[in-house]
Order: C-alpha cells, then structure tokens, then sequence
C-alpha cells in the first residue's frame, strides 16, 4: 500500500507540473522530464492497484484505470489514508468506553 501512496502522489504532482508548464512558459525539458515520471507513476499505480487483493471487489481496480487522479481514487475506496492525515472522511479508531464510579455502583 505504501507503494501505490507514493505513486499517487507522484502521479499528480506531475500532473500539476506539466499541466502548469503547458498553460504558462511550456519548456521543453519540463516536459520531457515530467512526461516520462508522469507516464511511469500511472502505470505503477496501475499495478499496485492490481496487487492488492481487497481491491477485487471494491472497484479501486477500474479507479485506477482514471488518468491523473485513478491512484487517488483508488487509495480513497481502499481506505488507504496516509498516516498522520486529518480531516472530513479520516476513519478514527475506536476507542474502549469504560463505566464511570457512578455507573458501577448503580448496578
């Protein structure tokens, strides 16, 4: 899983690189550089995808088949939150609900 987070993230960072390099100043080097890493990273996380098991009956499979952001769509139908991540949809452990003093002395 740690493998297809990081090819995620490369493939839309590299995304944004070559989508900002072809609206504003488009050098060549940019391109020819990021196309490859662009193009490398999808098919990583392409496969990655294909490897994991309890992505069979999810539809993080075909997810991933979506160029640019399939690895990010993916990773969020597995549930594959990087670590340390907060926000709207971030799965919170459980946590153990003891009874208080009083609770147990009411019983």
């Amino acid at each position: 899983m740690r493998t297809l987070r990081i090819a995620a993230a490369v493939e839309a960072l590299s995304l944004v690189v070559l989508l900002l390099n072809v609206f504003t100043i488009h050098a060549k080097p940019i391109t020819s550089l990021g196309g490859p890493t662009h193009g490398t990273a999808y098919l990583v996380a392409i496969a990655m995808t294909w490897a994991i098991p309890a992505a069979a009956g999810t539809g993080a499979r075909w997810l991933a088949l979506i160029p640019g952001i399939g690895a990010m769509l993916a990773l969020r139908k597995l549930g594959g939150v990087p670590e340390g991540a907060t926000g709207p949809g971030t799965p919170v452990p459980a946590q153990e609900v003891r009874p208080s003093s009083e609770d147990r002395s009411r019983s």
